[in-house]
């Protein structure tokens, strides 16, 4: 249920901001209000993005409701310093950055295909990026779907290491002191453990 609330947020926004976009098209470019709420909308609608993945990693934790999920995950990194570290996170960039990179190699792998196999309609140029374009693209789509669960566990393992920091520290010392170490380098007045 939790969970189902703060997609439906999400998708509340969404739809708002999809409504104030098409009034401001059939409009002629619409009226200065209409692209304040559609930049409000936007803005909005991030912060409830970010929000809620913190949230959804409470809410699959400990089973709290949506609401009581964000602020309590948002008090715990008010509480240890840590608003500078989650908003600095950079998992999510390098997920990124693979989802592409395997969309290319996919995109490649589809390109040579389709010249291997002969399979050339119409002008040679268009056939073989249309072949690129479609390896690219469910390359990256999948690459991507799997990389959200990586993100997740990353996130999970943020809010863990950041509600119980010691007991980390006496299941896995080794690789509570790593991590210990390179936080306090890259966030040393933040990071106080």
């Amino acid at each position: 249920g939790s969970i189902c609330f703060g997609s439906l947020l999400v998708a509340i926004l969404e739809a708002s901001k999809q409504m104030i976009k098409n009034l401001r098209e059939s409009e002629d470019g619409g009226g200065v209000l209409l692209c304040l709420a559609e930049c409000l909308l936007a803005c909005l609608q991030d912060i409830m993005e970010y929000f809620n993945k913190w949230a959804f990693v409470f809410v699959g934790l400990y089973g709290y409701t949506f609401v009581e999920s964000g602020k309590n995950v948002l008090n715990l990194f008010k509480t240890r310093g840590w608003t500078t570290i989650i908003t600095d996170t950079l998992a999510n960039s390098v997920l990124r950055m693979l989802s592409a990179a395997v969309g290319l190699i996919t995109g490649l792998v589809a390109l040579a295909i389709a010249q291997i196999q002969g399979m050339v309609f119409g002008d040679e140029l268009g056939a073989s990026a249309a072949a690129f374009f479609i390896g690219f693209v469910v390359g990256t789509v999948l690459t991507s779907t799997l990389m959200t669960l990586v993100s997740s566990a990353v996130n999970t393992v943020i809010v863990c290491y950041a509600e119980a920091p010691r007991e980390f520290q006496e299941n896995h010392p080794k690789l509570a002191e790593d991590m210990r170490t390179t936080w306090r380098q890259f966030w040393p007045s933040e990071f106080y453990y």
